[in-house]
């Protein structure tokens, strides 16, 4: 799946006790009422915002994970991320140049399940 809009930020760094890293662009959509969508980039996948900076016009692949999590006190709730993994400036020369076009999105922790949606275009 892909979304197209303008860099309305770009985070730095964030690493956990565990190593584990994360970068996030908050991307603003181009149609009738645009939308500011957070977008996490994991691991190495951050390096990709290193070229970008806030108003370049971008394509991103990504791709939506999903999860459950149960409280302690038995509630059920699900969690949605949308992880980048491509990212092409569209105000390149020549129109469409990746900044790295290598599409391996990362692999979800065991035991929780990812849901990938196909090209749905939903109405609202």
């Amino acid at each position: 799946m892909e979304l197209q809009g303008t860099v309305k930020k770009i985070t730095e760094v964030q690493t956990f006790a565990s190593g584990f890293q994360k970068r996030e662009m908050v991307l603003t959509t181009e149609e009738q009422y645009p939308q500011p969508i957070n977008i996490e980039f994991l691991q190495e996948k951050g390096d990709l915002l290193n070229q970008l900076k806030e108003g370049d016009k971008v394509k991103v692949s990504i791709n939506i994970r999903g999860r459950e999590w149960t409280s302690p006190q038995g509630e059920v709730k699900y969690f949605n991320s949308i992880t980048g993994w491509k990212v092409e400036n569209m105000e390149s020369a020549g129109g469409f140049e990746p900044t790295h076009a290598t599409p391996s999105p990362t692999k979800p922790a065991e035991g929780k399940g990812v849901f990938e949606e196909d090209e749905d275009d939903l109405p609202f």
